[in-house]
């Protein structure tokens, strides 16, 4: 059985949560608030209280030949210190809501040691507000069923600390350009075209920090860089009263495995950021360019996140939101009758112009 850590109200004993209007944790019971900084030595107290306790048993040998003990890598079973019920829950789950007392648990032995996220940027949009912009989203497309705002079906928002390596490197680039300038003119009967072609060289040294790369599994890449960026000033030193009453999941895919993602990201920044400094020509092409990393450091947060999922006709629809910007990304269904009708729109329309070009070449 692993450790679960809940934070208790010191007033009334409920439980508190971390409130993301406020910033403070609250009790939802006596409204009380306290300040989260406040209750970082609370870990370090339970640590210390947990060295005290402890009884010595004795080695208990199995005579049942039919007990056999069952294990599951990808699941792992925790007590709620709250009312004492067993919790199944996926092996990268770090934070959790027991079903049956209500309560908010944070394991804390999967964020020690090794585990231990080294920021975290809070929560500072509230569930209604993510159901809101779900709302605000659907909203002036004209290509979304008519109905789908009054009978898709909300199955699932959760609130989430995503696991995120942050990357901070420097880099050496050097680029080469083939460009072009043209002109031209009349002489006479003629109609002169000179062209002028460059060779452009770039040269200098760009700094990135904190370059974000989620490191779950079950997120989809794509959406987890949609709703970037994060506010990093919002960041604070991690401690795990800002996980009560929220879902939190530790990495399961190593900073080692997204290094290919990240260094891609950064040769397109680079790429475009040098290319941009090319103005003034008629034509650019890339001849070549090199890109020299250095200096590279690897952190790893907990980033605020809401998923939702929507049924719509039998379809599961996904959407995301940064929990800190509000940044909402997801798909939505396509109407096949107004996407009919948009065609048929602008084959009117084009139709409409045509005609009266016609009309008018035949009145001049």
């Amino acid at each position: 059985m692993s450790e679960m850590l809940g934070y208790k109200c010191p007033n009334c004993n409920a439980t508190l949560i971390f409130d993301a209007k406020s910033g403070n944790m609250r009790c939802e019971y006596c409204e009380s608030e306290f300040d989260p900084e406040t209750l970082k030595a609370y870990d370090d107290v339970l640590n210390e209280e947990k060295e005290l306790e402890g009884q010595n048993e004795p080695d208990w040998e199995n005579v049942s030949s039919s007990e056999e003990e069952w294990q599951d890598e990808d699941k792992a079973v925790f007590a709620c210190q709250f009312c004492g019920a067993e919790l199944v829950t996926d092996a990268s789950t770090a934070a959790t809501v027991c079903p049956y007392c209500g309560n908010a648990t944070v394991l804390a032995g999967r964020l020690s040691g090794m585990l231990k996220p080294e920021l975290v940027i809070p929560f500072s949009k509230t569930e209604q507000e993510a159901k809101d912009a779900l709302t605000a989203f659907c909203k002036r497309k004209p290509l979304l069923p008519k109905n789908f705002l009054s009978d898709n079906r909300l199955e699932s928002l959760k609130a989430v600390y995503v696991p995120f390596w942050l990357f901070d490197v420097e880099t050496d680039a050097r680029y080469t350009y083939n460009a072009t300038r043209v002109r031209t003119y009349r002489r006479g009967d003629y109609r002169i075209t000179e062209t002028y072609h460059y060779l452009v060289r770039r040269a200098g040294e760009v700094g990135f920090e904190r370059i974000p790369a989620d490191g779950s599994a079950k997120m989809d890449d794509t959406y987890m860089e949609a709703i970037e960026p994060f506010d990093y000033s919002h960041a604070v030193d991690f401690a795990t009263a800002y996980l009560s009453g929220y879902l939190a999941d530790k990495y399961d895919v190593k900073s080692e495995d997204v290094k290919d993602r990240v260094n891609r990201r950064i040769s397109e920044s680079t790429e475009q950021l040098f290319r941009n400094t090319v103005q003034g020509y008629s034509s650019v092409t890339k001849r070549s360019g090199k890109i020299d990393l250095r200096e590279g450091r690897v952190r790893y947060a907990l980033l605020p996140v809401y998923m939702m999922n929507t049924q719509y006709e039998g379809k599961t629809y996904t959407f995301a939101m940064n929990g800190d910007s509000g940044r909402f990304v997801g798909e939505l269904p396509v109407s096949r009758r107004r996407l009919a009708a948009w065609f048929a729109g602008i084959a009117l329309g084009s139709a409409a112009v045509l005609s009266a070009l016609v009309a008018a070449v035949m009145f001049l």
